[in-house]
């Protein structure tokens, strides 16, 4: 039904180059700009920091955001800008009745506690004796070592008095693609109107970086752009703190009251293919081919981590594709983990709403020249997962 055609009306968009679509188009567009790099922090690691943020200007109880950690303040931050974007905070009606799917990761461990466990254990023998004592006396009122994930969904429902219904996924890049995905089956199959969807991350903490590096994903030494990173030091990841939240609606409930359109979401596809032998190359092509991608030129954003297995197979099914022109948004942002696959989409909701494309995020990419009509957004998972959407010009 035309009706429910799932449009964005709705993006709130935070990274190291700043805050919200405006100044996301206005980086991304000019010629000059470079990445924000910190390379002194995590050595011999690089992340891409958060910028300063006046969490007040969408959290506005310093106890709410005392009791978040930054990745929920983040989460919860980017979340307003989305409402806000969509006219939808404030309005007690429309926030009872949006439902929301929100990407999540395990939170920022209680780094403290875990050494404090570590240490103890060099002295002692009985190591089940030994948890059971700090599980007791340490873990925090959220009964976990880290931040609960639902947490999230929770704070973004206190603060913003969002209500609907809340699910939340775990799982990397995979839980942004499974949330887009969820969020606009709901709306297509009519269970429902509005829904909020997104995720955060933070890489500004150790434990975020060692998630990477226990299988040795990480970059090291100088910072390379993400297509340059094949066969260089480490593991081809530069992770970036940042979240992306969507409002999601039917057409039917946009146009019935007069909201914006940015662009219409189509066909959102997603899976696992087995990473060995070649595997994945075909994977991603049989994602290109249900996605129905248009004839003519195709404007991709590309959420490519860098990992140089995971890279260098989306490279090549972007290369099979002459009409593919792809831009590898984490050589300006870093890779976030949860937040990169609706970043993506965010960004390709921008250059429709512009009717302008992106020019090269690094050299050696693909030069684009016509209108985005059709703009394809992807997230091919550092080391399991896939999926692509296509946004289109709204009808």
């Amino acid at each position: 039904m035309a009706n429910r055609d799932v449009v964005i009306t709705g993006i709130g968009l935070v990274s190291s180059l700043g805050e919200g679509g405006a100044a996301h188009w206005d980086k991304l567009t000019a010629p000059d700009t470079k990445p924000v790099i910190d390379a002194g922090r995590f050595p011999p690691y690089s992340i891409h920091p958060l910028p300063e943020i006046d969490w007040g200007l969408q959290i506005a109880k310093r106890g709410d955001q005392r009791q978040m950690e930054t990745w929920q303040r983040l989460g919860t931050y980017t979340a307003g800008m989305a409402l806000d974007d969509a006219g939808i905070k404030g309005n007690d009606e429309l926030s009872a009745t949006m439902d929301m799917v929100v990407a999540a990761g395990g939170g920022e461990r209680d780094e403290a506690v875990d050494a404090g466990v570590l240490a103890a254990s060099e002295n002692r023998a009985d190591h089940d004796m030994l948890l059971n004592e700090k599980l007791t006396t340490e873990l925090r009122p959220t009964l976990f070592l880290a931040q609960l994930s639902n947490l999230l969904a929770g704070n973004i429902s206190i603060v913003h008095k969002v209500t609907g219904s809340s699910r939340t996924f775990m799982g990397e890049e995979g839980a942004g693609v499974s949330a887009i995905e969820t969020a606009a089956a709901r709306i297509r199959s009519g269970q429902s109107t509005h829904v909020l969807v997104g995720g955060a991350f933070q890489t500004e903490h150790s434990d975020m970086l060692l998630g990477y590096e226990l299988a040795g994903y990480l970059h090291r030494g100088p910072w390379k752009p993400v297509w340059q990173r094949q066969g260089s030091e480490g593991g081809g990841v530069v992770s970036g703190s940042g979240g992306a939240f969507l409002v999601l609606e039917s057409r039917e409930h946009a146009e019935g009251r007069g909201q914006k359109i940015y662009a219409e979401l189509g066909p959102v596809v997603s899976g696992r293919a087995k990473r060995r032998n070649g595997g994945l190359t075909s994977g991603i092509a049989e994602l290109l081919a249900k996605t129905q991608l248009p004839d003519g030129e195709l404007l991709t954003i590309s959420g490519a981590s860098g990992a140089h297995a995971a890279t260098a197979a989306e490279k090549a099914a972007f290369d099979a594709n002459t009409a593919i022109a792809a831009r590898a948004l984490s050589s300006l942002t870093g890779h976030m983990k949860e937040a990169q696959f609706p970043f993506a989409v965010a960004l390709a909701a921008l250059a429709v709403e512009r009717g302008t494309g992106y020019p090269a995020f690094e050299p050696g990419e693909k030069t684009f020249a016509g209108k985005p009509t059709n703009v394809l957004a992807t997230a091919v998972g550092y080391h399991q997962f896939e999926g692509m959407a296509l946004v289109s010009a709204p009808r």
